[in-house]
């Protein structure tokens, strides 16, 4: 992958971020789930493009945590991040399901609650 593809992760995932929130603000709340699911997941895999090279061809938010953990050396710090934080971070992962594939919906708090985990991922990973 090229340097230029890899901005375009990036990119992609401020532009679901940015259109998450506006989202919300629509009250669109299963879209706006689904939105910040994709962000942190390219965000995650831009990061990793950027350690190794390289990211794993998956849509969990938990496998893509703890590969950041392992390749940049502070395993420990992701595992305590995401003990503390599973619950948001196991409903983001099934918002990308449940966005996609069941009729499902989600309150204003939930999605919230999602937002925030997205930025504590994102404040995490530029810190290691």
């Amino acid at each position: 992958m090229s340097v230029e593809e890899i901005e375009i992760l990036r990119e992609r995932a401020e532009k679901f971020l940015k259109n998450a929130i506006q989202l919300i603000e629509h009250g669109v709340y299963d879209l706006a789930a689904f939105n910040i699911q994709q962000h942190v997941e390219l965000y995650l895999k831009y990061r990793l493009f950027l350690l190794v090279g390289d990211y794993p061809k998956t849509h969990s938010i938990k496998r893509l945590l703890k590969e950041i953990g392992k390749v940049s050396g502070k395993e420990g710090e992701v595992s305590i991040f995401m003990v503390e934080n599973i619950d948001r971070i196991s409903n983001l992962e099934n918002a990308y399901i449940t966005s996609r594939y069941i009729p499902s919906e989600f309150e204003r708090k939930e999605v919230e609650n999602m937002l925030e985990v997205a930025e504590k991922i994102r404040k995490l990973v530029d810190g290691l």
